[in-house]
């Protein structure tokens, strides 16, 4: 029983960990002001008939904070990206000089801003319920195993046990969410 204990511990806390990179990965995606490849990150090109990642068919730089420099691999593909970052609608125009794509990253607005950290903290609030959802669904497995024969002492030793993981994954995700708000609203 006690190994059932350790595997849910285990399988919960990898649940919650999932719920944190992906908060990671789209936090990435948020454009605070400042250039960075990762805004074009789930781009794809259509690259010879097949939907390609545009990292897959570029090199993609920041030479100043201000820009992102892609430069493709084959210079045919340079309309082909423009035309992909375009029906991206991420608010991004780019500009092409015939080898190399420019993008300008325009400071953003105070109301650009204020609605950035609406959606950061609507997807910190996403990412805490993904949390407590592992934790009621460990709590569950406990409360199975306490009808399969688990000491009543061995079932609370684990709720609080899972609580700990809780509390820790919630305060991850506070501490994200505060630095990238931070980041955001720093002009």
């Amino acid at each position: 029983m006690e190994e059932d204990i350790k595997l849910q511990l285990e399988i919960t806390t990898e649940m919650m960990d999932k719920a944190v990179q992906h908060l990671k990965d789209e936090l990435l995606r948020i454009r605070a002001g400042k250039a960075t490849p990762n805004i074009l990150d789930g781009i794809n090109v259509d690259y010879y008939g097949s939907q390609t990642p545009l990292n897959q068919v570029s090199n993609i730089n920041t030479p100043d904070a201000k820009t992102i420099a892609i430069q493709p691999w084959e210079k045919a593909m340079v309309q082909a990206i423009e035309k992909a970052i375009l029906a991206a609608n991420i608010g991004l125009t780019p500009v092409n000089n015939g080898e190399l794509i420019h993008i300008s990253i325009p400071p953003l607005t105070e109301e650009r801003r204020i609605n950035l950290v609406k959606q950061l903290k609507s997807s910190g609030e996403n990412t805490r319920v993904s949390i407590r959802n592992a934790r009621r669904e460990a709590n569950e497995a406990f409360k199975q195993m306490k009808k399969d024969g688990l000491s009543e002492d061995l079932e609370k030793d684990a709720e609080v046990d899972v609580q700990k993981i809780t509390d820790d994954f919630i305060k991850m995700v506070d501490e994200l969410i505060e630095a990238k708000e931070i980041e955001i609203m720093t002009i």
